[in-house]
């Protein structure tokens, strides 16, 4: 009778342990920083615009949590300099998962609040390389998606300059995945052409949304198409180098229809 009690308490115990462990157990937390080309976009009733983050759950399975902290306009500068770097920072655990985009708006050399030299943005892009991975946080950087931009010749114009280049030193130096964004979507859109890649960025007919009544072009930022077409670009690529601490989220197949983020955005507008 006393080896039976003994044997029952031995196995509550063990209950009691697994149960404590597993609700200690936390889901992991993918995390989104960069500019407008991946941030969340509020005004879905009345615009197509889409950022590639705000779709990139349309490709994961749901054991990740996605916070998508990239904002329109901002720099790897200005994303520190507003103290949004900070905010996402102090919510990294270990086991978590981090994407850097930047580099569109790094460039504009009349906005003092925003440009960072090429050698600037590297070193902004190692900090936060370092600083996540000082939180036990595992790092992707992507250099930046390819504007739609064709010259008259029907020939794909890079604008980016030397912030791609910098972008994958950032990386190397740190040991962490670089995915080649810029390389892989002007692919994309030298295949697509002129004509046919219009569809997936925002050339809006006067008519077709409340926002723009008026219609507008716009070459670097996306609808909805074309951001589940740059999500998954991204899938391929986390696929290619076999980036094993992403890829285990990734979907067989993606979701039939879009997946969009919780929009989370704290203590900023």
């Amino acid at each position: 009778m006393r080896n039976y009690f003994g044997f029952i308490s031995v196995l509550v115990v063990t209950l009691l342990c697994c149960v404590l462990i597993a609700a200690g157990k936390r889901t992991p937390t993918l995390f989104m920083v960069g500019d407008s080309t991946m941030a969340d976009k509020t005004e879905l009733d009345i615009s197509p615009e889409r950022g590639w983050g705000q779709v990139f759950p349309t490709y994961l399975k749901e054991n990740v949590r996605v916070e998508n902290h990239a904002m329109n306009g901002r720099s790897t500068k200005s994303f520190v300099d507003e103290g949004r770097w900070d905010s996402v920072l102090v919510r990294m655990h270990h086991g978590d998962v981090l994407i850097l985009q930047f580099g569109h708006n790094d460039a504009k050399y009349t906005d003092p609040k925003r440009y960072s030299s090429p050698e600037q943005y590297e070193a902004n892009l190692r900090r936060m390389i370092r600083q996540a991975q000082e939180r036990g946080v595992q790092v992707v950087v992507c250099t930046p998606i390819c504007r739609r931009q064709f010259n008259a010749q029907g020939e794909l114009e890079m604008t980016h300059g030397r912030y791609p280049a910098a972008a994958k030193r950032a990386a190397a130096g740190a040991g962490v995945p670089l995915l080649d964004m810029e390389t892989v979507t002007a692919q994309w859109l030298r295949e697509l052409g002129d004509q046919e890649s219009k569809k997936y960025y925002m050339n809006v007919k006067p008519g077709e949304c409340k926002k723009f009544p008026e219609g507008k072009v716009d070459d670097t930022h996306l609808r909805e198409a074309g951001a589940l077409a740059v999500g998954a670009m991204v899938v391929e690529q986390l696929k290619a180098q076999n980036v094993r601490f992403l890829t285990r989220y990734l979907r067989e197949q993606p979701a039939e229809q879009a997946v969009y983020t919780t929009f989370c955005r704290p203590n900023f507008k």
